[in-house]
């Protein structure tokens, strides 16, 4: 779509620091069309191998395009931001990153999955022994400057917003953050063509993409975290033939979630013959991790929803 201005993916920038120099500036109401890299920084591409995997540099991850300066945005407001478009680029990756995910402690061994998909259609991508993932692309990381000063690393989300991994931060949603600094100060990226809730492995469709977002103000909103809201159903890409769930039960939560996830990845393998580690990295693309229940005391039930579409 046509926005009125433009920032391209070498205008990025690794963590978050007050002191980086805006690459816009713009009045709420404008529309910014930013283009974006993949969470790898550019270290894996569509021809990746498992080497490439494994001289992974934690140092080049999750840029984010950026930062925008916002008009009158002061300590104290939100800004927001309405997502309008998503240009997908036809390509991404998953990968089992060792000392990372969920379930890091069982599956120790580096994998990586390239995928290929349709970036007019948008068709549900193909994913080994009979599975295929309905495609929701979303922006995975999206924040503003923090009012402490020095670097600020990336991979943790935070109150002014960052690495949210909010699968419903897609077209028609707004996001509103909490502002610190004058200008607010936002950068976005780590886009991404389809993830569970939880993205359990650690890594959901790992995909570069152009995004569309309308940037508004909202003045002495006071915000104590971000907030969004949607513009219809959220999971309509998944619904359609419904779920297999399975629940892990506790006084433990991460426990429980771990519970929940294990069961899921038993039924896939015993289902479809598919690896351990595939079945992991395909319920973190499209499996949906939910507490169900956290009142009746001393237990907790947490969750696994998979969409049998997935399974064909």
């Amino acid at each position: 779509m046509k926005c009125q201005h433009t920032i391209h993916n070498h205008q990025h920038h690794f963590g978050w620091d007050n002191s980086i120099e805006p690459v816009l500036s713009v009045s709420p109401g404008q529309t910014v069309e930013i283009d974006t890299i993949d969470s790898s920084g550019g270290q894996l591409s569509a021809s990746s191998s498992i080497e490439d995997l494994k001289n992974l540099s934690f140092d080049s991850v999750n840029p984010v395009t950026g930062p925008v300066f916002i008009e009158g945005a002061e300590p104290g407001d939100a800004v927001s931001i309405r997502f309008l478009d998503f240009t997908p680029s036809g390509w991404g990756w998953t990968a089992n990153i060792p000392g990372f995910g969920l379930l890091a402690d069982q599956f120790t061994e580096p994998k990586l999955h390239i995928w290929n998909y349709d970036s007019n259609s948008m068709a549900p991508a193909l994913y080994g022994p009979g599975g295929q993932v309905p495609l929701k692309p979303f922006c995975g990381t999206v924040g503003l400057a923090l009012a402490e000063s020095g670097l600020h690393s990336v991979v943790p989300p935070r109150r002014v917003g960052g690495n949210l991994d909010i699968r419903d931060n897609a077209v028609g949603t707004t996001l509103y953050l909490p502002v610190e600094v004058a200008g607010g100060m936002l950068s976005l990226g780590d886009t991404h063509a389809a993830q569970g809730d939880g993205e359990i492995c650690g890594t959901a469709i790992e995909s570069p993409m152009v995004v569309a977002v309308e940037v508004g103000l909202v003045k002495q909103l006071n915000l104590n975290f971000p907030r969004f809201e949607t513009d219809g159903p959220v999971t309509r890409h998944l619904d359609e033939k419904g779920y297999q769930v399975t629940t892990g039960i506790g006084p433990d939560l991460m426990q429980a979630a771990r519970d929940a996830v294990s069961g899921t990845i038993d039924w896939i393998c015993a289902q479809t013959g598919m690896s351990a580690v595939d079945a992991y990295m395909l319920c973190s693309v499209c499996g949906d991790l939910r507490i169900s229940e956290i009142v009746d005391m001393p237990n907790w039930t947490v969750s696994f929803y998979f969409p049998k579409c997935s399974l064909g």
